[in-house]
């Protein structure tokens, strides 16, 4: 698995645009709030579940898809728009622009549905995150970590 540094953040010219939505998705566990994060095989990083937005679809129902292909996760209820990041693809073959929601769910165990790769989803504490595999992923949710929590407490 290859470092990411900068060189994933910089479009090159004539790079085709890939739009991609996911989510993260939240849970109460006592006073901690917690985030459900995937990682695809032994692979040692975490991601947000997300990837591309298919023909016809809206941008919160793909983000639905993937969390529920990536993480298994289906009850869930949205709150808000978090962000757009954007960046290379892992394979740097296109710009990719992702929009990312927020979600709440009471739901704990989930069996992903993507066939062509091995997910698992873990939970973690918002104020004690893994490494990500994609950083500004991490800074995302560190950088919201306020609002989440604010938005969680009143969810219940």
């Amino acid at each position: 698995m290859p470092t990411i540094d900068q060189s994933w953040y910089s479009k090159p010219p004539g790079i085709r645009d890939r739009i991609a939505s996911g989510g993260v998705v939240v849970r109460a566990d006592g006073d901690r709030i917690l985030v459900a994060l995937v990682r695809e095989g032994d692979w040692p990083d975490y991601v947000l579940p997300k990837g591309g937005v298919e023909e016809g679809e809206s941008l919160v129902t793909a983000a639905r898809r993937e969390v529920h292909e990536e993480a298994g996760l289906e009850q869930l209820h949205l709150i808000q728009k978090l962000g757009v990041l954007e960046r290379l693809t892992y394979t740097k073959d296109f710009w990719q622009v992702i929009h990312f929601f927020l979600f709440h769910t009471n739901q704990i165990d989930g069996t992903p549905t993507d066939t062509k790769h091995q997910y698992g989803v873990s939970w973690f504490p918002i104020d004690d995150l893994p490494a990500f595999i994609w950083p500004e992923q991490r800074e995302l949710v560190v950088a919201n970590q306020e609002l989440i929590t604010a938005a969680v407490n009143r969810v219940g």
